[in-house]
């Protein structure tokens, strides 16, 4: 079973940059596909961002796109998700999300296939 820690939020302007950090313990990180999700105050949870097994291959929301990229470093036993031009819609708890289920090439978006998540980070855009 992985363990998951969340590091990297906080306030920012409109138009600034965070980089959320996620790292694993407790499990072969590379057996697993990773995910950053986020709930705003009053709304469902949401995928953001995926990456596989190796990191070959990533998804992204479509409003984060051109603006979010998700890394990982199988090495250190982490993820991470890097914000650039952020925007007040963009405020949320952001959590990182992983699994094993799939193929190791597969990304997965659909959060009921995550079945280990952080405790979340707090990201505020100010406007």
């Amino acid at each position: 079973q992985v363990h998951l820690v969340e590091s990297g939020g906080g306030l920012v302007q409109t138009g600034g940059s965070l980089r959320l950090s996620c790292a694993a313990s407790g499990g072969t990180f590379n057996n697993y596909a990773m995910g950053w999700v986020r709930q705003a105050p009053g709304k469902e949870r949401e995928f953001v961002a995926g990456i596989n097994n190796n990191g070959i291959n990533t998804a992204y929301k479509d409003s984060v796109k051109g603006r979010f990229t998700i890394a990982r470093d199988n090495a250190k036993n982490t993820v991470a998700l890097q914000m650039d031009n952020l925007k007040p819609e963009d405020t949320a708890v952001y959590y990182c999300a992983a699994t094993r289920r799939g193929a190791p090439w597969s990304v997965r978006i659909i959060l009921d296939e995550y079945d280990y998540w952080g405790q979340g980070t707090q990201v505020t855009v100010s406007s």
